[in-house]
């Protein structure tokens, strides 16, 4: 489908520090381009209803009330960033209209189709977003050998304190993606990865796709609070949610 790729992508998350703990689960991904025109597919809409769909509220801003690419757009022209040439937004559909995205990333690129900033776009469980601006101090293209630094400001989850730092490191290309984050603090942290292959998204795509995994962002979340409920039962130390940070967007 032209400006759209579909990606079967396989993630992991591994605990480290004195409670230890790992899975790892398969998601689905679509990977658009929001200035292309598209052909729309029977089974896929955007800003409309249907089996799979993608809409602009969803993502750049707030949950529920985003703006979509003018976000991004924005952002990229008040920090005075290159790759508003060609945006692509990475993230979990909706599915029969439902849709929770632990995480999405805004792809941006110049003219020569070099990767110059990614914005990770991180929500909890608890309504609140944060995104983190990941870009090279010299604002030179993003390779896969180069690690991002970013400061965590924001609440994911209550096993985890809001301390340390990410590492964001981004390996794109035309045929997978592969993104790797890790979270590092005294005597802990942990490792998320999402890898998986690009193919043109079809009807038959998206059918296997919700034949495998019906529930889809329901299924997400329903891992997230099992995976809560073992570390509860390992005595992981738990922490309120406290307010988002007051800035939408940080580095």
């Amino acid at each position: 489908m032209k400006g759209i790729d579909y990606i079967q992508a396989q993630t992991f998350h591994g605990r480290k520090g004195k409670i230890s703990n790992s899975f790892s689960y398969a998601v689905d991904y679509l990977l658009l381009d929001l200035k292309k025109p598209k052909q729309f597919l029977s089974l896929f809409s955007f800003n409309r209803f249907n089996l799979f769909s993608v809409y602009d509220v969803d993502h750049g801003g707030p949950p529920k009330s985003g703006d979509g690419l003018g976000w991004v757009q924005n952002i990229l022209k008040a920090n005075e960033l290159p790759g508003s040439e060609n945006i692509l937004l990475l993230a979990q559909p909706r599915i029969l209209g439902h849709v929770f995205n632990p995480v999405s990333f805004w792809l941006c690129y110049d003219l020569e189709d070099s990767l110059r900033v990614v914005i990770a776009e991180v929500s909890n469980t608890f309504g609140q977003r944060h995104c983190y601006l990941c870009y090279n101090d010299d604002q030179s293209p993003i390779t896969a050998s180069d690690v991002i630094k970013a400061e965590k400001v924001f609440h994911v989850s209550p096993f985890q304190p809001i301390e340390g730092s990410y590492s964001f490191n981004f390996d794109i290309s035309s045929k997978q993606i592969s993104i790797t984050i890790e979270y590092e603090r005294k005597k802990g942290g942990l490792v998320a990865t999402l890898v998986g292959p690009r193919r043109a998204l079809t009807n038959k795509a998206i059918i296997l796709s919700f034949l495998r995994r019906p529930f889809g962002s329901r299924r997400v979340l329903g891992l997230i609070h099992w995976q809560a409920v073992k570390l509860w039962w390992l005595k992981a130390t738990f922490r309120s949610c406290p307010e988002a940070p007051q800035n939408d967007v940080s580095r």
